[in-house]
């Protein structure tokens, strides 16, 4: 259903008859972590995630999976590798 109370005129999962379903009622605010972001869009009454209903949450434990501004750097680890087994995976 289309949002009523805080996001006016979106799409929101926690919207129904009654009003929004969310915990609170009501949309939080995006969180410093998520200035930069594309989801994070501006309202009537201040800066929203579109995608998560509470930001905070989701930069709680770490990076947001719905962040576009964040990238993650993968680490090629450095094994040493045994030249006997090497040597004998390569004659299979």
């Amino acid at each position: 259903m289309v949002c009523t109370s805080v996001k006016k005129g979106l799409e929101c999962i926690f919207m129904t008859k009654k009003g929004c379903s969310f915990n609170g009622g009501v949309c939080h605010q995006i969180v410093e972590e998520c200035h930069g972001c594309s989801r994070a869009s501006e309202f009537v009454s201040g800066w929203y995630c579109t995608a998560c209903p509470d930001p905070l949450v989701k930069w709680r434990n770490g990076d947001c999976n719905f962040a576009t501004h964040v990238t993650k750097e993968t680490q090629t680890k450095n094994t040493k590798i045994n030249p006997l087994k090497a040597s004998k995976r390569k004659t299979r």
